[in-house]
């Protein structure tokens, strides 16, 4: 079986460092702080590809809208889908799309044949008033078991980019950035963008670095943000 985009991203943590913070989740719009280590982010990704592929029945290469804004959930998320070989398109789902992920504001733009809300919370704690028809990732999610053993990678895990292309470009972004094992890297980038979900999300545990995502940064709080993760490197 071919390694998926999610063996990469984790495959470093878990095997040296498993207990330690990989993601730290900030959102200086709500308040929230959440610390998630290789294996829990490791947990929540099982358990979404298990989801995916026994629930909704997908196959590697099938397409996976993810219509999310930067988030620990869309992590988990995305690396769920990498995980059972989906091919992730990043934004509204068009009809070609099996499934979609979004949030509770963007049900209307979905197109796909099956719709989950990721509710974007700390804790998951799932919405109760969805319109028929459409799922609670949270709720749905937690059923499902904690290990997966996956297919093969998909075909193109990010549009137009298969996994070993976005492999190569993770790997130039850390390079030229100078980012190594045991950095502690504080973004405020926007996963929504393709090009940053992978400077960012792919590259920095690819690394075996951690990282400190900030989403709707607060500019004169960030430097200070920096110092008290003690951060080694921000990337804007």
């Amino acid at each position: 079986m071919s390694p998926t985009l999610t063996d990469a991203i984790l495959g470093p943590a878990l095997r040296h460092d498993p207990a330690q913070p990989l993601l730290t989740f900030y959102d200086d719009a709500t308040g929230e702080r959440t610390e998630l280590s290789a294996v829990t982010l490791a947990n929540w990704a099982a358990k979404t590809a298990n989801m995916i592929r026994d629930e909704f029945g997908l196959s590697p290469s099938d397409a996976v809208a993810v219509d999310l804004p930067t988030h620990w959930q869309s992590a988990a998320i995305l690396l769920g889908t990498w995980w059972v070989g989906g091919d992730v398109k990043p934004g509204p789902s068009d009809s070609s799309a099996a499934l979609a992920f979004c949030s509770a504001d963007r049900i209307d733009a979905q197109q796909a044949d099956e719709i989950l809300v990721a509710d974007l919370t700390p804790f998951a704690q799932g919405i109760s008033d969805l319109p028929a028809g459409i799922g609670d990732y949270a709720t749905t999610v937690r059923a499902h078991g904690d290990r997966f053993s996956g297919p093969q990678a998909g075909d193109e895990p990010l549009p137009g980019h298969t996994t070993a292309q976005i492999l190569d470009l993770a790997a130039r972004e850390t390079k030229a950035q100078n980012i190594s094992s045991g950095d502690r890297v504080l973004s405020d980038r926007d996963w929504e963008q393709g090009e940053n979900l992978v400077s960012t999300f792919v590259a920095i545990p690819l690394a075996g670095a951690s990282l400190v995502q900030v989403a709707h940064a607060n500019p004169a709080t960030l430097n200070d943000r920096a110092s008290s993760e003690k951060a080694t490197k921000i990337l804007h």
